[in-house]
């Protein structure tokens, strides 16, 4: 679907109840926002990838990730060769499997074990603003 930038702006002129969602929607940006900051500051390579990996499957529905090294480490913003360890060991742990292009999550609860709490934090703050609209699995 599509609106024209100016008749969004007049709907929001319109309506109170709009103005209201738009403005808790940006609270949840900003917050998502620092808290990915944060995240990136103090937590390992390990738990942030473990974090992303999860995210994935959960929006996906897919244990099934179409998903380079090289991809992982541009979202998190390494170098390929810290993915490449930390990807390593997740699969010698049995947590995931990979194949050329793929990473295979095999055990969810221990990659939850893994993972850093920072979007469980950012969907916790969505649910608590927006009433639960936030995507989750």
């Amino acid at each position: 679907m599509r609106i024209k930038t100016s008749a969004l702006e007049q709907a929001k002129l319109d309506s109170i109840s709009l103005r209201h969602w738009f403005s808790r929607y940006s609270d949840c940006i900003l917050a998502q926002l620092f808290q990915t900051a944060a995240c990136n500051a103090t937590h390992t390579i390990m738990q942030r990838a473990a974090k992303w990996l999860l995210a994935v499957a959960s929006r996906t529905k897919r244990k099934e990730i179409e998903l380079t090294h090289e991809q992982l480490a541009e979202m998190l913003g390494v170098g390929r060769t810290f993915v490449t360890r930390v990807v390593s060991r997740l699969r010698e742990e049995g947590l995931i499997e990979t194949q050329r292009g793929w990473i295979i999550i095999h055990d969810e609860l221990a990659l939850r074990d893994r993972a850093c709490g920072c979007a469980t934090s950012i969907e916790n703050h969505f649910h608590t603003v927006l009433g639960g609209i936030y995507p989750s699995g």
